[in-house]
């Protein structure tokens, strides 16, 4: 396995085979293992591909996407984090970097280096983003069930995210929601940074996520693309009293 720590996710040189890592992040129920397995079926066939997910607890989210068929089973692997689903991509990365670094060291080793190793996020709110020490570039996923309006909540995944997807668009009749505003209210949120409106049942849609992917991946390649922080994930308290400080990008720490 490389030596690398979790400061150590330099951006890529040119010429470099390592993999460009994905993170997928939204609230539970947005889609997000759904969204994965669209982009498998859309890419396994020009690129080799991994998979990380994260649970609390199970492997859910990784059986489900194996039952799906989209890649070898050992190409998805779990991680389970056993704490709140940001500690594990924002607060302590490291289960996670051994994981993705595992995964591409196997594959190299077989001569099959990997292109693309897409990071899951367990569901979590809206304030949930990666730290760029764990990833590349990431996705923040949101769906029209969750509500017209919560684009406009902001956060900095809808924010800052490299990507904002507004999922199930398929379902927008049935939850009374329209799309466009919905779109142009995460636009407007994201000071012209990306949305895509997304059906996993809409080629278009799911052609126009495959393009980004690529576009992303010409980026890192070339060492052109530089990972950001999307945060800092906003100070908070879990039902069951623990309280999670971090710190603001002035470098001061708060709390509520």
């Amino acid at each position: 396995m490389p030596d690398q720590t979790p400061s150590d996710n330099t951006p890529s040189t040119p010429g470099s085979t390592r993999s460009l890592r994905l993170g997928v992040a939204g609230p539970v129920g947005t889609g997000k293992s759904s969204l994965i397995a669209t982009l498998c079926r859309a890419l396994s066939a020009e690129f080799e591909l991994g998979v990380i997910t994260n649970d609390i607890y199970t492997d859910e989210d990784a059986r489900f996407l194996r039952s799906e068929g989209i890649l070898a089973e050992d190409r998805i692997r779990a991680v389970e984090t056993g704490a709140c689903p940001h500690t594990a991509i924002r607060d302590d990365v490291t289960p996670n970097l051994i994981a993705v670094e595992t995964l591409e060291v196997d594959y190299a080793g077989v001569g099959t280096p990997l292109d693309v190793v897409l990071v899951e996020s367990g569901g979590d709110n809206l304030t949930a983003t990666f730290s760029p020490a764990l990833v590349d570039a990431q996705l923040f996923v949101l769906d029209v069930a969750g509500g017209g309006d919560v684009a406009r909540k902001g956060g900095p995944g809808i924010a800052r995210a490299d990507l904002l997807v507004v999922n199930k668009t398929d379902l927008a009749p049935y939850v009374g929601v329209d799309v466009e505003q919905m779109v142009a209210d995460a636009s407007a949120a994201r000071d012209g940074r990306p949305v895509l409106a997304l059906s996993r049942t809409d080629p278009g849609s799911v052609a126009a996520l495959a393009d980004w992917v690529r576009s992303m991946l010409v980026l890192h390649r070339a060492g052109a693309h530089i990972p950001t922080d999307p945060g800092p994930m906003a100070p908070h308290t879990h039902a069951d009293g623990t309280s999670h400080i971090h710190a603001a990008s002035d470098g001061h720490v708060h709390a509520h």
